[in-house]
C-alpha cells in the first residue's frame, strides 16, 4: 500500500469526493494495489489527508463498479476478476475493438492517418534501443486513441471507454510478463499500419489475434503473482 502522502493539485478543482474517487481507482488500475489486499480507510484518510467519509463514499462507488468488496472480518479488500470474467470481458472487447479498427481503416481522415504514422516512426524509434521502455504503454493508449476516434463512432467510442480501466488493469498486469511488453508493441505497429493503410479486413483479423494474445499473457501473469 502507497504511504507517501498525496498533494493535490491547485488547479484540479473537482470536488474531493471524486479526487479521492479517481487516486483509489487508479491505484487499483495500475496494480498499486494488488488483488485481495486490503484498503484500510484510516490510512488512506491519513495519506490523502481527507476526512474518512469521501473515502468511505468512494470505496462505496468502487464496490458498485466491482472494483472492490467487502468481506466479513476483514474489511474492503480489492477484487480479482475470476477467469470466467476474464474471458468474458476480452470477449467483448474482442467484438467491440475489431469493429472500431475496420470502421477506423474505412473511414480514418487523412490528419488521423498522420497521425498514426507519426506514433509509428515514434515505436520504430523504441525498437532500435536495446532496452524495453516504459514509454510502450504510452504507445498501446495513443495509438487506441487516435483510432476510436478514426472510426467516427461515438456511440462505440463510448462503450469501449466504458471498458478503459479493465484495459488498463489488463495491460499493466499483462505487461508483467516478459517479453509482452515488446510483443505487443509490435502488433499494435502492425494494427496501425493497417488502419493507416486502409486495409479492413487485415486490422480486423489482427485485433482479434492481438486480444487472443493478450488474453493469454494477462491470465498466465495472474496465476504467476
Amino acid at each position: 500500500m502507497p504511504d507517501t502522502p498525496v498533494i493535490w493539485k491547485d488547479e484540479d478543482l473537482s470536488p474531493i469526493r471524486d479526487k479521492v474517487y479517481d487516486y483509489i481507482k487508479q491505484a487499483i488500475v495500475q496494480g498499486v494495489y494488488k488483488s485481495g489486499e486490503r484498503i484500510i480507510e484510516r490510512e488512506l484518510a491519513d495519506q490523502l489527508n481527507v476526512s474518512r467519509t469521501p473515502i468511505r463514499e468512494a470505496l462505496f462507488r468502487l464496490e458498485s463498479q466491482g472494483f472492490v468488496k467487502t468481506l466479513p472480518r476483514k474489511g474492503v479488500v480489492v477484487s480479482q476478476l475470476s477467469p470466467e470474467e476474464v474471458v468474458e470481458i476480452f470477449t467483448i472487447l474482442g467484438s467491440l475493438e475489431s469493429l472500431a479498427m475496420k470502421m477506423a481503416a474505412q473511414k480514418a481522415t487523412p490528419e488521423a492517418r498522420e497521425e498514426l504514422k507519426r506514433i509509428i516512426d515514434e515505436i520504430d524509434a523504441e525498437f532500435s534501443k536495446p532496452e524495453v521502455n516504459q514509454e510502450y504503454k504510452n504507445f498501446h493508449f495513443d495509438i487506441n486513441d487516435v483510432i476510436f476516434r478514426a472510426a467516427q463512432s461515438p456511440r462505440l467510442t463510448q462503450m469501449l471507454d466504458g471498458l478503459s480501466d479493465y484495459i488498463r488493469a489488463f495491460v499493466h498486469v499483462g505487461y508483467e510478463l516478459p517479453g509482452r511488453q515488446r510483443k505487443a508493441m509490435e502488433e499494435h505497429r502492425e494494427i496501425a499500419m493497417a488502419v493507416y493503410n486502409g486495409q479492413a479486413e487485415l486490422v480486423e483479423s489482427l485485433t482479434k489475434i492481438h486480444l487472443e494474445n493478450s488474453k493469454r499473457a494477462y491470465l498466465e501473469a495472474l496465476d504467476k503473482q
